[in-house]
């Protein structure tokens, strides 16, 4: 049976454990050293403006406290010159963050045989990025095949990012970093993806549907231009995995923001946190913006969400 969120099948969603046994032999009469816990990573960023990176550290570890789960961050803004990771190469489940990637693919590989999309594959690409649509996908999936998708990722430098195999597109093993890498290619001009692609990539993220723009664009200021992509899936282990990925523009700030997470108990339990961090983050870019004037996302998220086509 199919899993109706991302195209997984039951099989596939189960993961197996196993337990290697392994014998460790201690000299008689001495005494065998426990290994100290290791420490919790710890945000780390860096900014040309004065005082931003120690507040950006403060304000997102205060956001993460007590959150349980494990939460990766990436950030970056190009006006400050300001980074901001956290569990930069730690790898999660893709879920319908992978879409972007299908569709920077596709545009790549039409500009590679200097042709335009389709309008069977515009249609397509509508559907995939602003209502999350999983068969349209699946159908660009199909189409492109894993070997396009890791050519990409080698042009594009996501050199941790793992296909899916099998056609589980939402199995897609995803990091901070390359996300990151991602959304810096959709922002800036490159040779990887032209100026239309760039274009045209940032139009859907910035129509995707009111339902499932929560995440990284909670608490952005009033004017700021916003495109965002997210992704939730549930699994035998790991729990929820819940990401958001967005990029935003206005009130003199430029910035990319990722935020991965999985071991959540809910689905609403991972935006939750992820809307903790993104609030920070926009609160310290752009401190004089009134509370009022901030975006909230105008749905909750609902766990019902992952019984239709959308995740």
């Amino acid at each position: 049976m199919t899993h109706p969120v991302s195209g997984i099948s039951r099989r596939a969603r189960v993961l197996s454990a196993g337990l290697a046994a392994g014998a460790v032999l201690v000299p008689l009469g001495a005494v065998a050293a426990t290994p100290a816990a290791a420490a919790a990573p710890a945000v780390t960023c860096t900014s040309a403006q004065a005082g931003l990176a120690a507040k950006l550290t403060k304000d997102i570890t205060a956001a993460l406290k007590n959150r349980k789960g494990t939460v990766a961050v990436g950030l970056y803004d190009r006006t400050t010159k300001t980074t901001c990771t956290l569990r930069a190469t730690t790898s999660f489940d893709s879920a319908s963050v992978v879409k972007v990637t299908v569709l920077a693919t596709l545009l790549w590989d039409a500009k590679k045989t200097g042709r335009y999309l389709t309008n069977r594959e515009s249609d397509l690409a509508y559907a995939m990025i602003t209502k999350s649509d999983n068969a349209a996908t699946s159908t660009l999936w199909r189409q492109l095949g894993t070997g396009k998708v890791k050519a990409f990722l080698k042009e594009a430098g996501m050199t941790r990012t793992v296909p899916g195999t099998g056609g589980y597109w939402g199995l897609t093993r995803i990091n901070a970093t390359d996300e990151q890498k991602l959304l810096g290619l959709i922002t800036a001009k490159n040779a990887v993806l032209s100026d239309n692609a760039r274009a045209y990539l940032l139009k859907l993220m910035n129509k995707v549907v009111p339902a499932q723009r929560w995440g990284t664009p909670a608490g952005a200021p009033a004017g700021t231009a916003i495109h965002v992509k997210n992704g939730w899936l549930q699994r035998a282990t790991l729990g929820w995995r819940v990401h958001s990925i967005g990029a935003f523009k206005g009130g003199g700030h430029d910035y990319t923001l990722s935020v991965l997470t999985h071991g959540n108990s809910s689905m609403n339990y991972g935006v939750a946190t992820i809307q903790g961090v993104a609030k920070a983050v926009h609160k310290d870019l752009a401190p004089r913006a009134s509370a009022a004037g901030r975006y909230t996302p105008t749905d909750t998220p609902r766990e019902a969400f992952v019984a239709v086509p959308g995740s």
